[in-house]
């Protein structure tokens, strides 16, 4: 069996494309696995990191701004329409997958109209662009929320869930083992503040503001920067010389991260909420203003309406984070009821499911045309 998988973008994409690769990899034993992603994204670097080969589209998303970048578009769709169909051609694969991004676009297309059966996985509650165009053409169109019949065609939706990478899923280590690989106090509250896998500014402007508030209350920080704030960060912290809040560009153990933390600060990403679902972490959601259609907004209301976390909105964060998660990290009460909340919300088996929606789709009969 082959098996395209294409998109990307941001780890948002990237890890549920991974964990769907990893759970056919488990049903499937010998299963030929290509990713097609966007060259000079993320997915480039960390596809081939985990083990899978992958080919690049010069493609890229249209500027929301009126800008010249949006001219060369038009260009580059064409172009990546035609890559897409040789590697399509080349690779002979008996279904495509597409879990959003740039790339995802010219692939799904191309496959549909070469008579190739398709699968879509949207993570979001809001589905982006991408997805909303490709959906006359897949068909089948894995959802992680409920309602999602607004937007996509209601006999080719699948309740799944998002996928969840697999080390994260199912953690052995302990939370002694995991405080211990941050060189942290285990007597000491733990939070952890992630802005997804490129940073985000809101996030990390308020932890570095309120660095002497977290040493006051004897509340350690694990604080993922993201690469472009990371020297800012790092001294930041040599400034105010304390040792309990760790800057790092990236966290490649986010497993020993939630492991080892009792409060959780992240953007409203739907990969970082279904991780946080399935880790039963209690958390505070910070929705970026930059995205399509304000998806995480929409994704963090659907766990604050079930009590099943706390939403500072990011206009407010400045003035708001840092003392909200303060307030939450000594709050054992609270933090116990978010966890029960929240755990009614996760899908654990996700990665599993949409594979076998895969495997169900590709054998059925796919004719390449010319």
């Amino acid at each position: 069996m082959k098996v395209i998988i294409s998109g990307g973008g941001t780890g948002g994409h990237i890890f549920p494309a991974i964990a769907i690769a990893d759970a056919l990899k488990e049903l499937v034993p010998g299963i030929d696995i290509l990713f097609v992603g966007a060259i000079g994204r993320m997915e480039m670097e960390k596809v081939p990191a985990a083990g899978y080969p992958i080919k690049g589209l010069w493609i890229s998303g249209l500027q929301r701004s009126l800008s010249l970048k949006n001219l060369m578009f038009p260009i580059k769709l064409i172009h990546s329409t035609i890559t897409a169909r040789k590697i399509i051609k080349q690779f002979k694969p008996n279904v495509v997958v597409g879990v959003g991004g740039y790339a995802s676009g010219p692939t799904l297309r191309a496959a549909a109209g070469m008579g190739i059966p398709t699968v879509l996985q949207e993570q979001n509650s809001y589905p982006g662009i991408t997805n909303k165009l490709l959906a006359s053409k897949a068909d089948f169109i894995c959802v992680a929320y409920p309602g999602m019949e607004k937007f996509f065609p209601k006999e080719k939706l699948i309740l799944t869930g998002n996928p969840v990478r697999k080390e994260i899923a199912s953690f052995t280590h302990s939370k002694e083992e995991a405080v211990r690989h941050f060189n942290l106090d285990p007597n000491k509250p733990i939070v952890l503040s992630v802005g997804g896998s490129l940073g985000a500014l809101t996030l990390n402007k308020s932890i570095a503001a309120g660095i002497e508030d977290f040493e006051k209350a004897g509340i350690q920080v694990i604080w993922q920067t993201g690469k472009s704030y990371a020297e800012t960060a790092i001294e930041a912290v040599k400034q105010q010389d304390t040792k309990g809040i760790i800057p790092m560009p990236f966290i490649n153990k986010m497993e020993l991260a939630y492991t080892a933390s009792d409060v959780v600060i992240s953007r409203a990403g739907a990969i970082a909420i279904s991780e946080l679902c399935v880790r039963k972490m209690p958390c505070i959601l910070v929705p970026s203003p930059n995205v399509a259609e304000d998806h995480q907004t929409h994704n963090a209301m659907s766990l604050v309406s079930s009590e099943a976390a706390i939403m500072v909105t990011d206009a407010s964060a400045s003035s708001n984070l840092v003392e909200t998660a303060i307030r939450l990290s000594t709050d054992k009460t609270l933090q116990a009821k978010l966890s029960a909340n929240i755990t009614k919300l996760g899908f654990s088996n996700a990665a599993n499911e949409i594979a076998q929606i895969v495997i169900n789709c590709a054998n059925t009969k796919n004719i390449l045309k010319p």
